[in-house]
């Protein structure tokens, strides 16, 4: 799907910055990633925790809803398959949530995503990019620091939780923040399912 772009998009060198509500200012020591729902055992890491976890460097082109997409983009995080590691699932799991804050509530954004479609390099927790000058930086607070996730291409971004506090593991499909307002909720770009 590399450099495919997906019908009714254009193609931009820069990372437009799009969010709901307030940037989140991080706060170190109280800042908990969650890991919660259809498991044997609830977890919860501290950021010095999350940032121990094995990192993974991977290039995934973005494709946001407002119809720009951006190829090549090369991130450094943590793959969902490492928190996935962390925690021993419950039967008959097919779907998460990932949670962001959200105007102050840890747990006030979420976008559903089938689990299945995270487990590859492509599905990251990223806290640092390849800026225009392909020079490796932190991602700012409007782009979701300390940890934002990036969906593979197969999502729309809006998919991509911003400042994520937590996954939810679940056996039935769910919807989140923007699906609840309307949006498609499998969001593939090369389908066009922008809304339901």
């Amino acid at each position: 799907m590399t450099n495919k772009l997906p019908p009714g998009q254009f193609e931009t060198q820069k990372w437009p910055i799009l969010h709901q509500g307030d940037v989140y200012p991080f706060n170190e020591s109280t800042w908990k990633f969650k890991l919660f729902g259809e498991v044997k055992k609830e977890l919860e890491l501290s950021y010095q925790e999350v940032m121990e976890l094995p990192k993974t460097i991977s290039s995934i082109d973005m494709h946001c809803v407002t119809t720009w997409s951006k190829f090549g983009n090369s991130f450094e995080g943590i793959a969902f398959r490492e928190f996935l590691n962390l925690i021993h699932i419950n039967d008959g799991v097919k779907y998460v949530k990932i949670y962001g804050y959200y105007n102050g509530d840890p747990f006030g954004y979420s976008a559903n995503l089938p689990l299945n479609a995270l487990l590859g390099d492509d599905s990251l927790f990223v806290y640092k990019w390849k800026d225009e000058q392909r020079n490796w930086q932190e991602i700012t607070p409007k782009h979701g620091y300390p940890l934002r996730f990036i969906p593979p291409a197969a999502f729309y971004l809006w998919k991509g939780s911003k400042w994520v506090s937590g996954i939810r593991f679940m056996k039935e499909d769910e919807e989140g923040f923007w699906e609840e307002l309307g949006y498609s909720m499998t969001a593939n770009p090369f389908k066009e399912e922008r809304y339901r």
